[in-house]
């Protein structure tokens, strides 16, 4: 733990926690926290990193520094990771918290991370619908233009491990009844695992009205940097936390073992 030793004591006494075998790195303020915390990571003193209650714009411009971060070649992205009681698919939105107007290159990253989750965490081959308003490629609506453009890259071999179609609609990506209304035939349409909104707004008010219209769990991770960030809302539940921590513990140990296996 990385903050202020004597607000985290104090925290603890107050709510009965006991903090035995728990190591805290004392910082006098929060922007210091977030800066030590990744020296710690880069250090190799922690494998994920989580955000505690310090504001998001504090944790992440220590993240994102381009001197002093965790920052790779990738573009870091968000991921809602979804239990839908209404589907019988796990869900993936992306991105709907980090990048706001992404362009093709970073959705390509963002795509990409998000595969990435999936098959490292030992679910298989997603399928990977790439949302817009409508299903047909139009110059009136960009996004359709680069869900074409992402789905050829893909074809092409510049995104790999998934099986990706777009432009879709909402309904036509999780419904298989829509998607044969409309004549899509593909292995995506009506049901897709991975839902890659067009930009934050899309994804942000998707995954809410899930959450709180659908009542889904959700756990939400930043992917792209040197290891995975737990970056939960202040408004979220103890259950969507603890969820967030253990995709991130799921990932953080896949790629535990990738490199160990890369090592021999």
């Amino acid at each position: 733990m990385v903050g202020p030793a004597g607000k985290i004591t104090s925290v603890a006494r107050t709510h009965k926690l006991n903090l035995d075998g728990v190591e805290i790195v004392d910082a006098p303020h929060s922007d210091a926290a977030a800066a030590k915390a990744v020296e710690l990571v880069k250090a190799g003193m922690g494998e994920l990193l989580m955000k505690g209650s310090l504001h998001t714009d504090e944790l992440m411009r220590a993240v994102t520094s381009s001197t002093t971060g965790l920052r790779t070649a990738r573009r870091i992205s968000h991921v809602f990771v979804m239990d839908v009681p209404t589907y019988a698919e796990t869900l993936f939105i992306t991105d709907a918290a980090i990048n706001i107007f992404p362009d093709l290159d970073v959705k390509r990253d963002i795509v990409q991370n998000a595969i990435d989750l999936w098959t490292q965490t030992g679910l298989g081959t997603p399928r990977v619908a790439i949302l817009s308003a409508v299903e047909t490629v139009t110059s009136k609506i960009p996004s359709t233009i680069e869900a074409a453009a992402l789905c050829k890259m893909a074809d092409r071999g510049q995104i790999t491990g998934g099986i990706l179609d777009g432009p879709l609609a909402f309904d036509n990506a999780i419904d298989p009844e829509a998607a044969r209304i409309k004549g899509i035939k593909s292995e995506v349409a009506g049901r897709a695992q991975i839902l890659v909104v067009p930009d934050l707004e899309a994804g942000n008010m998707l995954a809410k009205n899930l959450i709180f219209l659908a009542h889904a769990d959700a756990a939400g991770i930043v992917l792209g940097a040197r290891v995975p960030v737990i970056l939960t809302s202040r408004a979220d539940s103890v259950r969507a936390r603890m969820a967030s921590c253990a995709v991130a513990v799921l990932y953080a140990d896949a790629r535990r073992r990738m490199a160990a296996v890369s090592a021999v």
